[in-house]
């Protein structure tokens, strides 16, 4: 087990489509230093059919991070894994989670759940492929399935092949009725199975997942026994509010820069971006929840939305937002003060 990984997956942010790319989890680092980042789910066929290595492309600034890949051919997975640990990346995920129609037509996903024999020599053949940690995500089960009974199950037959580290989204995956996103509201969540998981497994590291909205019932979970917690959704649209004290709630200490630092940091890492060719809207997308529930926090999404709607918005049009934002907060504290 990847002591460094292990022990930032304690928090963690969950893998998502369409929101963690590389410039969402540099925006995520400056606000914590210690939490574990994944990458969105990287196919295993994209990368060894496809060629396309960018999508393992990531800064060293961003480490801990760790590369999630979907895919369901033992031979595709090794050789993805391979690339993914000599791109540096510590830890390989695999997806047994997503419920999604792509996904699924793919033959991957949550759907493996129902096919252990697969998961199985997929798992073997990533550990043989490199030294990289080779972690597991799933779903307590799919469709008809008994969690109760197949999950145990599962787990035994993942900790059989070495991998000792698993995330359980707590709830189960319905692949025929239910979108993506109604998988991820939908079906009630189990927290007492994935607990009681910890006790029947005491020697797998178990993150849990699904429904974890705050810092707060975060630490309700890693206090009632879970090694680790990860965040989705949340930590996405509230990325300050979740992130901004992990370092010190969770970890080993560390203060939080306020959201307006966080905000003049991102500065040199737009400017680069842009001179090489990149628009302002890539990066400033995933910072619409930076200022989430404090004052200035809808001046800086409409005027974020704004920028990004404009091709020709440049740092200059970002700096002003930001001087924009110093003058609101500026006015609150001296209310706050009279």
């Amino acid at each position: 087990m990847n002591t460094e990984v292990s022990a930032a997956s304690r928090l963690s942010v969950a893998p998502m489509m369409a929101c963690t790319d590389r410039h969402c989890r540099f925006f995520h680092r400056l606000i914590s230093n210690k939490a574990l980042l994944y990458t969105e789910m990287v196919t295993a066929p994209a990368l060894v059919l496809g060629g396309a290595l960018q999508l393992l492309d990531f800064k060293p600034e961003e480490q801990p991070v760790a590369l999630q890949l979907g895919g369901s051919d033992p031979d595709q997975l090794g050789k993805a894994t391979a690339l993914g640990a000599a791109h540096g990346y510590h830890e390989v995920n695999l997806n047994l989670g997503c419920p999604s129609d792509r996904v699924q037509s793919g033959s991957f996903g949550a759907v493996l759940m129902t096919e252990p024999d697969v998961v199985r020599a997929c798992l073997e053949q990533m550990q043989q492929a490199c030294g990289a940690e080779i972690t597991v995500k799933c779903r307590i089960g799919v469709d008809d399935q008994i969690p109760e009974d197949t999950l145990p199950k599962f787990l035994a037959m993942i900790e059989d092949t070495g991998v000792l580290r698993v995330t359980i989204h707590a709830r189960k995956a319905w692949l025929q009725g239910l979108s993506p996103k109604e998988n991820r509201d939908v079906p009630p969540l189990d927290y007492p199975l994935v607990q009681e998981m910890k006790r029947a497994f005491p020697g797998l590291h178990l993150s849990i997942n699904g429904g974890v909205n705050s810092l707060t019932a975060a630490k309700k979970h890693l206090s009632a026994g879970m090694d680790g917690v990860m965040i989705g959704r949340a930590a996405y649209q509230n990325p300050y509010d979740i992130l901004a004290r992990v370092d010190c709630d969770v970890f080993d200490g560390g203060a939080a820069s306020s959201a307006e630092d966080i905000a003049a940091k991102m500065i040199p890492y737009i400017e680069a971006h842009l001179k090489k060719g990149g628009r302002l809207h890539q990066i400033t997308r995933h910072m619409f929840g930076l200022f989430a529930g404090q004052t200035g926090a809808r001046h800086w999404r409409r005027r974020l939305s704004e920028l990004g709607g404009c091709h020709s918005s440049d740092v200059a049009d970002y700096r002003v937002l930001l001087d924009e934002i110093r003058v609101i907060l500026g006015q609150q504290q001296k209310l706050e003060t009279s």
